[in-house]
């Protein structure tokens, strides 16, 4: 009889955050001292449980040649065509039972292997230290047969003390990760679970008296424009700015004239920490952040966060992303006006950091927390309010200091996210202000203010943050003193979101209300090969919560999206505004520190949506704030009697670091006078014969009034009344609100099943006229419709007049006409573009000539839904027809059905067909944000209301 023990997996359970590490300490990239990146290709082996197998794999000699391999860094889930499991994606549900501390034996374990030489001129003297940047989500760590220690918090440093395990030869780093282990319960953010080694690796050689930690303090004095620096080191040494003149000790303060930090204007002083065995390089940045007057001011300035969320993601990586991703991501938030970045819901690569402080941004630091799942039992057992879990929770929160605490972006201190509250959380709050009291603390979980400096929610709606606005919210007194920001607003889910021009009118219009993080950065589609990308569920996951996942700015190639378009606009730090009439431009900089400097300004004038005259504008370098009227050239004539207006433009006057000199910063349009109406008098008369009416240039169906082919252009389907849109992840809502969700009684009141009943076609003197009811099976509520057919000879006219029958009690998803060309390709329009807009997301539509194609005219979200919308349409040709519209109309074409969008699930299950579908709309419904925050707000409702509306149909062949 045998018996076979296994190795102890008792750590993995264990609420403490692990053992053998190094106190945490400043990250720095580089410095004189030796490095070796250990990223690359390593061993790999897969187990099913924790303790499937024993140690050996970490002795020196250990054969592991026939192991497969993955990168590092890397998740072993993204790699080996599935070999090695899947990704989960959950919101908040724990993919496991909720039994704290304890996770199942079912915990897929990676071993990896890397077998290292020293360079042949590493230094012989010193020691050295090991550091991981990221695993997750816990991991055991043996060199060359020694075991280093273990530890938990997946998005933090953890580094060990190696010199005396080092040989010069065959080094033998192995590293057990698990899946899940105690650490997971508080690693429940809103993402993909992924396992391995997905940050980097690296041996530092430690020279004798080479830095340790070291804590940069510079200040700036606004009233005195001086900055106070002072370099905290655990080794002495010197601190030296040769752009200053400074060259001091370390614990010395020196204060100097200085050009101070800010997102606007990053100005940062290259330095260096010497000491006897090391040199740091040291970027420098000078402010102050105070909570002063009951706002966050930085250098004595309040400052309004135009920020969004960012989750670290990459379609094929997962959260192991490059330097040059990380630049991307930064460069298009400067592109597209962003000033803030919230690093949801834990620290990033410190590389990120790096990058926000050379380009400007504002950053509110998040740590590695989040006990979300804790919610379904009412927070009962929630670590957070558990003292057990408190040194894990003060470990988190120190990890997260210590390494980014020299980072001048860096304005705030993020406690978690959706942690509840507790005990450990105010430990946390304590031991940070007592740390860095130079910096603010935030959690938004803490509504009543006891451990933070600011008031901080979630998708407040635009009434409440009004009441926010005018301390009419209630709450602490505390809390009534403190400013306030939406720390994830304005969901950005599929199509959408809406309401952001309202929701930034407010933060203007308040002082209290200091901005606000869209939610969130990217999409976080993972790539598949017959699906495009996947989201969850598409992995076979036990719980999952579907596309939920991609509800980003950007898509998950990092193309933006219509709603980063449009949150460019709405945030726009320079306002362009006009008196078209008489020829005024008003101009505002809506920077806090920066002057207009930077900018050139351009004025063109169009008629008709073509520039036919442009030139520069003279704008005063206008201080924060400040406001001035300019004069615009007389408009040039026009012959033609067209519809003219102005276009004025802010762009970068030369390159920047972050944009190239021309890139558009701030744009306004306004009309010179109004919109001239076409005339259209009706002349022609139906004729019928065998079984076809001809009216003018048009052929009808004499039985039912369908239309046939106007001027020799076929119709492959008539123009009749639509009401039905494919459901908006916003449109839908998310399952737990309580408020109304339209998509769900749009779909209940049988929108998306419409009946098309014909009363009559009656062809009169000067007109074709086609009476119909639209309505749902099984209910009484419906839409007369009249459709009134004229012509002038070479034109046709559709006027539709539609009248409400029964208690409507929803608003209608869109209303307007579809109809279907059998081929049509090129697209050109006079209207709003270039891309989609709709009424509560149209602040970035321009008033122009725009061509594209019907493909391009689509907007690939994850998950198809109603997109590619036009608005304010005065004309479009496509097709062989061009279609005028009294009054605008929103415009869309498409090469499948909504009936086919609204079934499709991912971009792949869309097939064209033989048929183009064109939806001239009168109106559509609002957007929202209610995927996860409000729906659309009461302005932009589509209600059922008597209406009427014209299109004239004529032929560009």
């Amino acid at each position: 009889m045998s018996f076979r023990t296994t190795p102890s997996v008792d750590y993995v359970e264990d609420v403490s955050p692990g053992s053998g590490a190094l106190p945490p300490r400043a990250w720095y990239a580089s410095s004189d001292a030796r490095s070796l990146s250990l990223n690359g290709s390593w061993r790999f082996r897969l187990s099913a449980t924790a303790g499937a197998e024993d140690d050996s794999f970490a002795e020196e000699g250990y054969d592991a040649g026939n192991w497969a391999e993955v990168t590092v860094p890397g998740h072993w889930v993204l790699q080996g065509e599935g070999a090695f499991g899947s990704p989960i994606y959950t919101n908040h549900l724990y993919p496991f039972p909720v039994d704290p501390p304890y996770v199942p034996t079912e915990n897929p374990t990676g071993d990896h292997l890397r077998v290292f030489d020293l360079p042949s001129d590493w230094p012989s003297d010193g020691g050295a230290v090991l550091r991981f940047d990221g695993v997750e989500s816990c991991a055991r760590v043996w060199l060359n047969g020694t075991e280093l220690g273990e530890f938990k918090g997946s998005r933090l440093a953890h580094e060990f003390a190696v010199g005396e395990l080092l040989k010069p030869g065959a080094n033998v780093l192995a590293v057990r990760v698990h899946q899940w282990s105690a650490g997971s319960y508080l690693e429940d953010q809103d993402q993909w679970w992924l396992p391995g080694i997905f940050r980097d690796v690296t041996l530092l050689h430690r020279p004798a008296g080479s830095v340790a930690d070291f804590f940069v303090h510079a200040s700036y004095d606004h009233t005195t424009g001086e900055g106070t620096l002072r370099v905290d080191s655990d080794v002495d040494g010197r601190v030296l700015v040769p752009a200053l003149d400074i060259d001091v000790a370390t614990g010395e303060p020196v204060t100097v004239a200085v050009e101070p930090w800010t997102a606007e204007t990053p100005k940062l002083y290259d330095g260096v920490l010497a000491t006897d065995g090391e040199r740091v390089p040291l970027r420098i940045g000078f402010r102050t952040v105070v909570l002063e007057d009951g706002l966050v001011k930085v250098n004595g300035t309040a400052v309004l966060f135009k920020g969004v969320n960012r989750h670290e993601w990459h379609p094929e990586r997962g959260r192991a992303l490059d330097l040059e991703t990380m630049r991307e991501d930064v460069l298009l938030m400067k592109r597209h006006n962003l000033n803030a970045v919230r690093t949801s819901h834990y620290p990033p690569h410190p590389a990120f950091l790096d990058l926000c402080d050379e380009y400007g941004l504002w950053v509110i630091d998040e740590c590695d927390l989040e006990t979300h799942g804790f919610t379904e039992q009412d927070w009962r057992d929630n670590p957070v309010d558990d003292d057990r879990w408190t040194p894990a929770l003060l470990d988190r929160a120190a990890r997260m200091v210590e390494r980014d605490k020299n980072h001048p972006s860096i304005v705030f201190w993020s406690l978690g996210n959706e942690a509840g509250t507790g005990r450990g959380l105010t430990a946390m709050a304590e031991w940070i202000h007592g740390r860095d009291p130079e910096r603010l603390v935030h959690y938004e979980g803490d509504w009543n203010c006891r451990d933070t400096d600011v008031y901080s929610r979630m998708y407040a709606f635009h009434d409440e943050v009004e009441k926010i606005g005018q301390q009419l919210d209630g709450g602490t007194h505390k809390r009534r003193d403190l400013p306030f920001i939406q720390c994830e607003y304005a969901h950005a889910m599929g199509n959408g979101p809406g309401g952001l021009a309202d929701y930034q009118e407010l933060f203007e219009k308040y002082d209290r209300l200091q901005g606000g993080f869209i939610w969130e950065w990217i999409d976080h589609g993972v790539k598949h090969a017959e699906l495009g990308y996947a989201y969850g569920g598409d992995f076979g996951e036990e719980l999952h919560d579907g596309n939920f996942v991609c509800d980003g700015l950007v898509f998950p190639d990092r193309t933006p999206s219509p709603g980063l378009i449009e949150y460019k606009k709405v945030i726009e730090p320079v306002r362009i505004e006009g008196d078209g009439a008489n020829g005024i431009v008003h101009v505002t900089n809506k920077q806090d520190f920066a002057d207009l400097s930077a900018l050139a300004f351009e004025w063109s004038c169009q008629v008709d949506g073509e520039t036919v005259e442009s030139g520069s504008l003279a704008v005063p370098a206008l201080a924060p704030g400040e406001s001035a009227e300019v004069k615009l050239p007389e408009p040039p004539a026009d012959g033609r009697g067209g519809e003219r207006q102005w276009t004025v433009r802010a762009l970068l006057a030369d390159d920047t670091s972050w944009a190239a000199k021309g890139h558009v910063v701030a744009w306004g349009q306004f009309a010179v006078g109004a919109r001239p109406l076409p005339s259209f008098p009706a002349t022609d008369r139906p004729v019928v014969e065998e079984g076809r009416i001809t009216l003018g240039p048009a052929g009808f169906d004499a039985r039912t009034g369908a239309l046939l082919s106007v001027g020799g252009v076929e119709v492959g389907a008539t123009p009749r009344l639509d009401v039905w849109r494919a459901p908006t992840d916003n449109d839908d809502g998310a399952e737990w609100q309580t408020d109304t969700r339209y998509g769900v009684l749009w779909r209940t009141l049988g929108l998306h099943r419409m009946r098309h009943r014909l009363v009559s076609v009656e062809a009169g003197d000067d007109a074709l006229t086609v009476r119909t009811r639209v309505a749902p099976a099984a209910r009484e509520v419906g839409l007369d419709t009249v459709y009134r057919w004229t012509s002038d000879g070479e034109r046709l006219r559709l006027s539709v007049s539609v009248t409400p029958e029964g208690d409507w009690t929803v608003p209608l998803p869109r209303l307007g006409v579809r109809f279907g060309l059998p081929e049509a390709d090129r697209v050109e329009w006079f209207g709003g573009g270039p891309g989609e807009a709709y009424p509560d997301s149209r602040t970035a539509s321009m008033i122009g000539r725009w061509q594209s194609t019907v493909d391009r005219l689509q907007t690939p979200y994850v998950r198809p839904q109603e997109n590619g919308a036009r608005a304010d349409v005065r004309w479009v040709e496509l097709g062989g027809l061009r279609i005028e519209g009294d009054p605008e109309f929103w415009f869309t074409a498409r090469r499948w059905t909504t009936e086919q969008l609204d079934a499709a699930q991912h971009r792949t299950d869309l097939a064209a067909g033989d048929t183009v579908w064109v939806n001239l709309d009168h109106g559509l419904h609002g957007i929202g944000s209610q995927s996860c925050g409000p729906g659309p707000l009461p302005q932009y409702f589509l209600r059922a209301e008597p209406v009427e509306f014209s299109f004239v149909f004529s032929t560009t062949r």
